[in-house]
This record gives structure tokens, C-alpha cells and sequence, in this order.
């Protein structure tokens, strides 16, 4: 028998959030291969494509033109997951192994730029406290819709996300319904208050905090760092240090802190591997219920799916099907290799 050592041998870590389990295996981060750092050559997008329906003046799907925008531009979805008309349930099948009920709902797109050729890492401040703005702005108007319980801000960044248009931008989808991973962590947020008064991440964020080897970024208000029970390689959280539920109760210094570090975070990402580094992100705040939610606070889930290049990238395949999630490279690793990252982008210092 030898004593456990969480950086070497196998080990389950519990996810609080979502009250679930993830398999750690450090010992296969030693493959010869781990590390490995490839630079690839991108293609230089046109500020403007004249062939980009997400382009201010340009022509949509649908027929409509896109206005001569000038910051954020937000419009409907010409090709909605969920539609607004209220539709009659048959309450039969409730109860049977075919269960269904409509969902009512509004998708929108949020082009965070007129240039077709700026991320997030290579907008300026300005730019990016402009959709925060509009982010605090679509989450008020959606959520003081009657039927809408949840608004969830996101953005699928990069090709192997999903995402068929590279122009800058993100979707918000609102919803009657709370979606399953969000009612998971309203569960586990709501039993977590009941039982300390506090909120499950004003605590976290404490402890993780006091122990620092997970922490990639942190200013006054906010921290970045990969979280404790990450499933993803690169898998990071943006969390304020204030628990604060949602983001319309940002004070002016934590929008510009929250700006800052998306900025920081997003650069880092793209200097891992020389390339526009591909995610999921999401906002998890409040749902729009109508209720207080003293439980919820204020979270960013980023989800990069790159593994060790820019062209290698970690699927969930096997045994994180049939069994649980589970990932070679701890955590603590991770962080360490976001935090060598240069906050200048690498763009930039090509150009220098």
C-alpha cells in the first residue's frame, strides 16, 4: 500500500455544481507526446467580406439587411431553436415512456463587431464593455418576458464548435423552462444556501483562493482560474468575487474588472497554441422567474476542446460515454500552463 498522491495516481473528483463525478488519470500525462507545441499557419480574415451575412449592410438568409452597425448589433435568429407561439399540450402524455411538453422560447444573435476579422482577445476594452453592456441589456428585456424562466448567454467560437460563420459573435436563447444542466446547478446552489447562507462559489472562490494553484487570472473582482473538478484540458470559470446573482447588478468597476479579465483570459487562450483558439462559453447567472435567488452567483464556463496543438483535440468518446467524464492532464497543470501565457496576443507581437 503507498500513500495517495492526487498528481500521479487515479482519482474521481466531485463537481458540486452539478453533482457529478470526473475521473482524473495523471499518469498518462507522461505519454511522450503531452506538451507538444505546434505553430499553424491561419488565414487572414478581411475586416470586411462582402459574403458574410453577419456583416453590417449585408443580406441574411431571410431577405433582411443588416444595418451599418457600428459596435454590437443584436437581431433574431433566422433560424430560431425554439419559437414564441403558445401551442396546446395534450396532458395525456405526461405520463407515459414517450413523455414531451412544448418549450417557448427567442433566439437571438449578437454580432460582437462590425469587423468580421476581431475575437474577443483582439478587441479593445471599449469594445468589449459594449457587450457586456448588451449582454445586461438582452438579459432584462428577455427575462421581463412572462413565459421566459432562463436566458443563457453563449458563444460557440471557431469551426470545431459548430460555428459556420467566423464573424464575431455569440447567441442568447431564452426559454420557459430551465435547461438541464442549469436546473442541476440551481439544485445544488439552492441546498448549498439552505444549509450555510452563503453562496456554494463565494466559498469556492475563497478556497481556491487561499490554495492558488488553480488560479490563472485575478484582479479586484474577479477570478479566472480551472476549476478543481474541470473535465476539458484547458476547461476555465470566471467568477466575481462579490456574490452577486446576475450580470445587470455589475457595479460600473466590476463590468470593466469583468471586461479586463475576458480580454486576459481570451488572449492567453489564443498564445497556448499560436492560433484562434476554439470554445463553448456561457453565462450562468439568475434565472428570470420573477423570484430572488439569493443562491445563484455569477459564473463563465469556457469549454476549449484543444488538447495539445492547435489540430489535436480531446473528444469525449468510450468510457466518458458509457461511464463518467475523465481527463489525462490535472488541473493544476493546466493552470500553470495558461498563467506562463503571455496578456499581449500573439498577433501583435508578429506585427512588432
Amino acid at each position: 500500500m503507498k500513500n495517495f498522491d492526487i498528481n500521479e495516481d487515479p482519482h474521481r473528483r466531485f463537481n458540486p455544481l452539478i453533482n457529478e463525478w470526473v475521473l482524473v488519470s495523471p499518469h498518462r500525462a507522461k505519454r511522450p507526446w503531452q506538451g507538444q507545441n505546434e505553430t499553424i499557419s491561419t488565414e487572414e480574415l478581411p475586416k470586411y467580406d462582402p459574403t458574410c451575412y453577419l456583416c453590417p449592410g449585408n443580406v441574411r438568409a431571410n431577405g433582411m439587411h443588416n444595418p451599418a452597425y457600428e459596435s454590437s448589433f443584436v437581431f433574431e435568429n433566422d433560424f430560431a431553436a425554439m419559437k414564441q407561439d403558445e401551442i396546446i399540450f395534450e396532458e395525456d402524455i405526461k405520463h407515459t415512456f414517450f413523455k414531451a411538453k412544448p418549450e417557448q422560447g427567442i433566439s437571438r444573435v449578437v454580432c460582437f463587431s462590425p469587423r468580421h476579422d476581431l475575437t474577443l482577445p483582439e478587441m479593445d476594452l471599449e469594445g468589449i464593455e459594449t457587450i457586456i453592456k448588451t449582454w445586461q441589456r438582452e438579459y432584462t428585456d428577455l427575462g421581463n418576458i412572462k413565459y421566459i424562466n432562463h436566458v443563457q448567454i453563449f458563444e460557440n467560437k471557431g469551426s470545431v464548435m459548430g460555428c459556420s460563420n467566423p464573424h464575431p459573435h455569440g447567441q442568447i436563447w431564452a426559454q420557459s423552462s430551465l435547461p438541464t444542466q442549469v436546473e442541476k446547478t440551481q439544485n445544488s446552489l439552492k441546498a448549498y444556501y439552505d444549509r450555510n447562507k452563503k453562496t456554494l462559489l463565494e466559498d469556492y472562490v475563497q478556497a481556491e483562493l487561499r490554495v492558488g494553484d488553480r488560479i490563472v487570472i485575478e484582479n479586484d473582482h474577479f477570478v479566472a482560474l480551472v476549476p478543481f473538478w474541470a473535465i476539458w484540458p484547458y476547461e476555465t470559470m470566471i467568477v466575481s468575487k462579490r456574490a452577486v446573482n446576475k450580470i445587470t447588478n455589475f457595479t460600473a468597476e466590476e463590468s470593466t474588472a469583468f471586461a479586463k479579465i475576458l480580454k486576459q483570459l481570451t488572449t492567453k487562450y489564443d498564445n497556448l497554441f499560436n492560433t484562434s483558439f476554439p470554445y463553448s462559453s456561457g453565462i450562468h447567472q439568475s434565472p428570470t422567474d420573477g423570484l430572488e435567488h439569493p443562491e445563484w452567483h455569477f459564473h463563465m464556463h469556457f469549454y476549449p476542446p484543444l488538447l495539445r496543438s492547435a489540430t489535436v483535440k480531446k473528444f469525449m468518446v468510450g468510457y466518458e460515454m458509457l461511464g463518467e467524464s475523465q481527463r489525462d492532464i490535472t488541473p493544476e497543470k493546466s493552470a500553470e500552463i495558461l498563467r506562463q501565457q503571455s496578456e499581449v496576443h500573439y498577433k501583435s507581437l508578429v506585427k512588432v
